[in-house]
């Protein structure tokens, strides 16, 4: 799916105004943030420069500068042509090597309690905030739809269709302080998951909460819908103590 095709609206929450004195830090931020938590997945395009550099406030130049960042980093490619323009490079499905060296080095400093408890408050705020005011038609249609990719997910996609189901249910509350912060804290998470194997008996345990917990949304049952994510938060904050702390 590309941006144009429908993942556009979750891009909002990260691509934001930048200020004067960091314009090229901040817009290498938010783009890093856009590749990290697969809002953009691999092999698909990134918006246009015009559009990227309006919505941050940047010249093209400065635009065009980050972009040569993260192709010398082998995020992205540049493609010419009719159809060209820069592109996502695939994630490997694990890490090897250097490359799992590098992940642990990266989140050596992380917090990782601080990461998880903030994680949780926004989570379990967000699913009370969609349950207690509930969900216009299309609100309810994105849900159930982010509910079903991550159903369908082979493997390699699955954590990416993972976060763009919680943002998805982050950006329904309404807050758009709260998706923005829960973009940040979830491109951490991330970073922490990509250090850990992908189980499968979690994934189906997951599986059964995300269904569950988007139940409780349509139901308009907001306490549930809490207890349901915080039991979810919390399932993956054990797997991530039990292999990094």
């Amino acid at each position: 799916m590309t941006p144009e095709s429908g993942n556009d609206d979750l891009l909002g929450p990260v691509l934001r105004q930048v200020r004067a004195g960091n314009g090229f830090e901040e817009a290498l931020q938010q783009i890093l943030r856009i590749v990290r938590l697969g809002l953009v997945a691999g092999g698909e395009r990134l918006p246009p420069e015009r559009e990227l550099a309006d919505r941050m406030g940047i010249s093209r130049v400065t635009l065009r500068e980050v972009l040569k960042v993260l192709q010398d980093q082998g995020l992205v490619e540049s493609r010419r042509g009719r159809y060209g323009g820069t592109f996502v490079l695939p994630r490997p499905d694990t890490p090897a090597g250097g490359a799992e060296e590098e992940l642990r080095r990266r989140v050596a400093g992380v917090d990782i309690e601080d990461v998880l408890r903030f994680r949780e408050v926004l989570e379990t705020g967000a699913a009370g905030l969609c349950a207690a005011q509930g969900l216009t038609t299309e609100g309810a249609r994105r849900l159930r739809e982010a509910l079903a990719a991550t159903q369908d997910a082979p493997l390699s996609e699955y954590r990416r269709l993972d976060t763009l189901l919680h943002l998805t249910l982050a950006e329904l509350s309404g807050s758009a302080t709260l998706t923005a912060q829960y973009a940040a804290v979830r491109a951490t998470v991330n970073d922490l998951l990509d250090c850990i194997p992908l189980l499968v008996r979690n994934l189906e345990h997951s599986q059964r909460q995300h269904a569950a917990l988007v139940d409780a949304i349509l139901e308009r049952d907001a306490e549930a819908a809490r207890e349901l994510m915080r039991e979810h938060c919390c399932g993956t904050a054990a797997l991530l103590r039990g292999f990094l702390a």
